[in-house]
């Protein structure tokens, strides 16, 4: 496929690069190492001939990343499930827009559920270039059908990056006939608060043909709920909340980030569930004719509402709601056993946190909040 220069910086790479990428990994001493840790019975020989039997990035995503992902889910968490029987149309490219729980998995589990739901591709992943802090990281996500969302730039920068990953996705989706991931807002929502941010909208309308309306039409945008029972990151969350707090300009060091992506990856996740909701397209077509501004706060609110009802609730949700209101107007939906050990659960992630002048009461509130937000909105969103 012919593929517009102007996107060689961001996309993923093609099927015509990936034999000297391949090369270039298994010669970088770091990614040779991490290979090690990650699939300590296969030698680095046997990893070299898997990859350069792999002719297109989806090869490699269903050799290597799709029984990667499927041991991660075997031992750290208490199974996945995925329900996309609200896409009939599995041949099209759709772009999903989910709320963020976790940096590497929420991506992986979902193209995990589109091979296990026999829909003919993945997903093409945006992931912020923050990320990607050693040279084998940037190779080895493009290799993952990941594309690069360029951060840390001037305003006017800023715009035209904006503008080219815009036309990008839209290139990938009507003409790679590929589908996209991207997060409802840049970062997790570190309270379990998930609102959709106008401008990954406005963003996502740049790059198409037509008005608003057509432009964000012609991407098929599917809202997505990803609910994970426990996250294995919620203590970290809640510590960075207590520094945040604490220390005026605080922020996360690199390290920090990729002690997230470890704990994220290792932690244990209880029970997962991702549902799709429908494509909004119909109900984009209906805000034909109102204010560009009104347009894209209207989507938002319609991909919320998908996301919110679609939660799966567990009890530790309830739990939480509970605990934080110091009431029992959710105990229909949990017994004493449920709460017992999710209170367990809660005093053990508390214990994990190290920082200078732990505020126990606080940091327990952050995690109780994380837990109680979904449930929260997914009341209200029931109700409607």
């Amino acid at each position: 496929m012919n593929i517009p220069a102007e996107f060689d910086e961001i996309r993923p790479y093609s099927p015509e690069e990936l034999p000297k990428i391949f090369d270039e990994l298994l010669s970088d001493d770091k990614f040779r190492e991490v290979i090690k840790k990650v699939l300590p019975d296969t030698p680095i020989e046997g990893v070299a001939h898997i990859l350069k039997n792999c002719k297109t990035n989806l090869d490699v995503q269903k050799n290597i990343f799709y029984g990667l992902l499927h041991d991660i889910l075997n031992k750290y968490s208490d199974g996945f499930t995925f329900d996309s029987s609200q896409l009939s149309d599995k041949n099209k490219g759709y772009t999903f827009i989910s709320n963020h729980r976790d940096i590497v998995l929420d991506s992986g589990f979902l193209s995990v559920g589109l091979i296990d739901n026999g829909f003919p591709t993945t997903v093409e992943i945006a992931i912020g270039d923050n990320l990607l802090i050693y040279p084998w990281i940037k190779k080895l996500v493009r290799v993952n059908k990941a594309f690069i969302v360029q951060r840390a730039l001037s305003m006017r920068q800023m715009l035209e990056a904006s503008a080219r990953m815009s036309r990008y996705i839209h290139f990938a989706v009507t003409k790679k006939m590929e589908n996209i991931w991207i997060a409802q807002r840049e970062g997790r929502a570190k309270d379990s608060n998930d609102r959709t941010q106008d401008s990954v909208l406005k963003m996502l309308a740049m790059g198409g043909n037509g008005d608003v309306i057509d432009s964000l039409k012609e991407l098929n945008i599917v809202p997505l709920s990803l609910s994970y029972e426990y996250d294995p990151c919620d203590f970290l969350k809640a510590q960075e909340m207590q520094l945040k707090r604490d220390i005026e300009g605080f922020k996360k060091s690199q390290q920090d980030d990729l002690i997230n992506m470890q704990t994220g990856i290792f932690g244990y996740k209880g029970r997962i569930h991702f549902q799709a909701g429908p494509c909004i397209n119909d109900e984009i077509e209906g805000l034909r004719g109102l204010p560009k501004v009104e347009i894209f706060a209207k989507v938002s609110e319609i991909i919320d509402s998908y996301i919110h009802r679609n939660y799966k609730m567990y009890p530790g949700n309830y739990i939480a709601c509970d605990l934080l209101n110091v009431n029992n107007d959710m105990s229909m939906h949990y017994n004493s056993e449920d709460k017992m050990k999710f209170e367990a659960y809660l005093d053990k992630k508390i214990s994990l946190i190290n920082i200078p002048n732990k505020d126990n009461e606080f940091l327990k509130k952050c995690i109780l909040t994380m837990y109680a937000n979904p449930a929260i909105n997914h009341i209200h969103a029931i109700k409607g």
